[in-house]
This record gives C-alpha cells, sequence and structure tokens, in this order.
C-alpha cells in the first residue's frame, strides 16, 4: 500500500518504513508543504495513495466521499516519531488487509502493553 504521509507526521517515516511500504511519501516530498485538504486528496486520489494523518479532517472527508483515497486516521495524540513508526510496523498486515478491503477510512490507535 502506498501511503501518503500528512504534513502533521514526521517526514522521516516513509524512510523509515520503506522495507514495509515501499513507495510511500511524504506530502512535502511531492510538492504539497502547505497545501489545503483538497489538493492533498485529490493528489492521494489521481496518483493511488492512501492518505495517513493525525488529523480527523480526512476521516469527515472519507465518510462523506468515500474512497479513493482510502484514509488512515492515527488516533494516538502527540506522541514521538517512534511510537507511530511502533504503531505501524505493528499494524502492518491490518494496514494490508485495509488496503484490499471495502473500508474506506482505518483508525488506528496505540497497541495497549
Amino acid at each position: 500500500m502506498k501511503l501518503l504521509f500528512d504534513e502533521n507526521l514526521s517526514v522521516r517515516l516513509p524512510g523509515a518504513l520503506q522495507n514495509l511500504f515501499p513507495e510511500s511519501r511524504h506530502v512535502v516530498e511531492c510538492g504539497l508543504r502547505g497545501a489545503t485538504d483538497t489538493a492533498i486528496w485529490q493528489f492521494a486520489k489521481q496518483n493511488g495513495f492512501a492518505i495517513i494523518s493525525k488529523d480527523s479532517d480526512y476521516a469527515q472527508r472519507s465518510a462523506l466521499l468515500g474512497s479513493p483515497p482510502k484514509v488512515i486516521w492515527i488516533r494516538i495524540g502527540n506522541c514521538t516519531t517512534q511510537r507511530i513508526d511502533f504503531l505501524l510496523r505493528n499494524k502492518q498486515e491490518r494496514i494490508e488487509a485495509f488496503a484490499t478491503g471495502d473500508e474506506d477510512c482505518l483508525v488506528l490507535v496505540h497497541p495497549r502493553s
């Protein structure tokens, strides 16, 4: 699954997760720094990305418009990049199943110890 990381996530995440999600990019890498949600939505749709964000706006847009693009909403509040990396690695199988499933939005929370 190709993930498009929103500006509220670290630009380091696509590189750190390259072995799991090899075609993923950050919005900054795609020339979308400061772009509107609509512009990011359209870019993701046209280029086969799923949007991954901590922002509820994409989840709401997904509920209204459906997919594509699919949306992964990370709901874990303020945290380190390492914590998000851990979450995505821990949920890789679920994310891959989501890619081929009927759901439009996947909500991820940090796994409990």
